[in-house]
């Protein structure tokens, strides 16, 4: 990817900048209002019940999905592909690397736990290697991945799941993978606000701008060389 001259924005004034600054923020607040609209949606969505009790191996032990709640009424999922004795997926990687603190999730009464079906003696030295606390358990011995349809006969799938717990009875609310996982990265959303973008090749950008087939920029978090290495601080 190489960057040009001729690739560049057009210059202008801080005024004109401001004023088609405040053209397209109209069309933003368009959006935002739609995106709230199709949460709203979201919300008044349908629910299914989960009926098998699925049990986990979790560091400590086996765990329920009851269990994985923590107490709390809200449940996410994230589907990190692991398969047993595979490697763990990269694009999981990087979305397990834009899970922030977990307090704020928590204050609005909702748990957040990775699974995957590789044992929890191939995840724990990974997820040591990654510096992740989030919590990360193992469906290696249920029928969990199968029954959510995030292991089928063409391989390993990611993805994420909603739950909602009434008392003891668990019921499953939302689900998206693919692109409706992808818009939940800060570091997808922040690059969307760059001029550059994301520099992948299927981005409607302007003639010339760096652009690169997607994925195969994509590395763990340790595998970029001196690009993790602070420049300025």
């Amino acid at each position: 990817m190489r960057e040009t001259r001729e690739a560049l924005p057009k210059i202008v004034s801080a005024e004109e900048w401001s004023k088609v600054r405040e053209q397209l923020l109209v069309k933003e607040k368009v959006l935002t209002r739609q995106l709230d609209a199709l949460a709203a949606e979201r919300r008044r969505l349908p629910m299914v019940r989960t009926e098998k009790n699925y049990t986990f191996d979790g560091p400590h032990g086996q765990v329920s999905l009851l269990d994985l709640f923590d107490g709390r009424r809200q449940l996410i999922v994230y589907h990190f592909m692991f398969a047993p004795g595979g490697k763990p997926c990269t694009g999981c990687s990087s979305f397990a690397d834009n899970i922030g603190h977990l307090a704020h999730l928590r204050a609005r009464d909702t748990s957040l736990v990775l699974v995957s079906r590789a044992p929890t003696a191939e995840i724990l030295p990974y997820k040591q290697r990654m510096g992740w606390t989030v919590p990360w358990v193992s469906s290696y011995r249920s029928d969990f991945n199968d029954d959510f349809r995030v292991t089928t006969q063409d391989g390993e799938s990611f993805g994420l799941s909603a739950f909602l717990r009434d008392g003891a009875a668990v019921y499953r609310t939302y689900f998206t993978t693919a692109r409706g996982a992808d818009r939940l990265r800060i570091d997808f959303n922040l690059l969307d606000l760059t001029p550059l973008g994301r520099q992948e090749e299927w981005e409607d950008s302007p003639e010339g701008w760096p652009q690169s087939p997607p994925y195969v920029w994509w590395r763990k978090h340790d595998e970029y060389g001196d690009v993790t290495s602070p420049k300025l601080i």
